[in-house]
Order: C-alpha cells, then structure tokens, then sequence
C-alpha cells in the first residue's frame, strides 16, 4: 500500500507565496520521478512542474520563474515553492509519483495524492 500526502495549501493574496509538500509512505521500493499538476474547475488537470531522481527538472511556461520543484529523496517527499502567486494559479494541486512498489519487480506506477486546495485572491 502506498499512499501520498501532500499539505501546504491554502488562501494567499495576490503576489503572495505558498509551500506545498507531498511525502510518499507504503511499501516503496524506489520513486522515478515526482511531480505536481493543478486542476481548475471545469479545466483539465494539467501538469504544473516535474522532477526527476537526480533533479533535473520541468515546468510549465505559466510558471517558470514563479514556482519552483525540489525533493528529498531521502524523506520521499516533493515540494512545490509557488512565489508571486496569481489569481488563475487557484486550484486543486496534486502531486504525482511515478514509482515501484516492494516485490513488483522493476515495473512503476503512478500514484496521486487526494489534492490540495490553492487559492489566491485578487
């Protein structure tokens, strides 16, 4: 069994800043890549920023040079740093694993975390 547990979220003013955290528990063998996504209402879950094991990372052009991605490896767990934050950052963020469960060989998986509401006022 494994679970996500991201928390962090929360009500922020425009231009403010929020930290977002997801820790990875269960029967973990390894974790490839970790990442967050948001999902708007009535949007489409879209992919926010991605990490990989060795910290190479991705964004999306709406954030680059607003939000920034890191992990520990040693702790399972990804964070999300959202500086200068904007109205349509509000959303439900979600963290992404990509990983491999004790005795399942070398095959991953994706699991999600239940989400975490984020929302900046005007």
């Amino acid at each position: 069994q494994v679970q996500l547990v991201e928390s962090g979220g929360g009500l922020v003013q425009a231009g403010g800043s929020l930290r977002l955290s997801c820790a990875a528990s269960g029967s973990i063998f390894s974790i490839n890549d970790m990442g967050w996504y948001r999902q708007a209402p009535g949007n489409q879950r879209d992919l926010v920023a991605i990490i990989t094991r060795v910290g190479s990372t991705n964004y999306a052009d709406s954030v680059k040079g607003r939000l920034t991605i890191s992990r520990d490896n040693a702790k399972n767990t990804v964070y999300l740093q959202m500086n200068s934050l904007k109205p349509e950052d509000t959303a439900v963020y979600y963290c992404n694993a990509n990983l491999i469960v004790r005795g399942a060989g070398y095959r991953s998986s994706d699991y999600w975390g239940q989400g975490t509401q984020v929302t900046v006022s005007s």
